[in-house]
């Protein structure tokens, strides 16, 4: 049982990880493109798949297609993303400048990766309540002591608090991410 409850906290981790990856920062990076999907001959793939993606500066980034004729395409997908980028290219390679963020939008991205943090939280609480609920039931079915439902609830508070301090540190990191230049 509390297998299970630390396999969903684990879960909620990897899906914050995930989120915060497309909250930009003033960097570049590959992990900004991970939601950009290409029309690959009427498929939608991901662009890390259907080419290379490079960081030559912290601002720039090199996006060669292994196919040519897609680089429309890819230029198309990028700018439907909504990530406040300009790419153009030169027929072999699309280019891309990272701008500077803004006082604002940096105050707005870490609004957005609060907002991320605090349902991860509230997601490893319900997880908590879940088990504890579990907890009593099997109590109340005989298949738990009173004392063992007091050594699993004590057990699961534990996780829970080990978790979201791995959320709050997640989320502190991410942060100092966005708020640097």
């Amino acid at each position: 049982m509390a297998d299970n409850n630390e396999e969903r906290m684990e879960k909620t981790i990897a899906s914050l990880k995930d989120s915060f990856n497309g909250i930009r920062t003033g960097r570049a990076s590959a992990a900004m493109f991970d939601k950009v999907f290409v029309d690959y001959y009427g498929t939608k793939s991901p662009l890390n798949q259907v080419s290379t993606i490079a960081i030559p500066e912290a601002r720039s980034v090199i996006i060669t297609p292994f196919d040519k004729t897609l680089i429309g395409e890819i230029e198309k997908a990028i700018q439907a993303a909504n990530l406040g980028l300009n790419p153009s290219n030169d027929g072999k390679v699309i280019r891309i400048q990272v701008p500077a963020l803004t006082a604002d939008r940096r105050k707005e991205l870490v609004k957005q990766a609060k907002t991320v943090a605090e349902n991860s939280r509230t997601a490893i609480r319900n997880i908590r309540r879940d088990g504890n609920d579990a907890f009593k039931k099997m109590q109340k079915d005989g298949e738990l002591t009173e004392d063992g439902l007091k050594t699993e609830t004590d057990k699961l508070q534990k996780l829970t608090d080990k978790y979201i301090e791995e959320i709050n540190k997640i989320y502190d990191s991410k942060e100092k991410d966005i708020l640097q230049n």
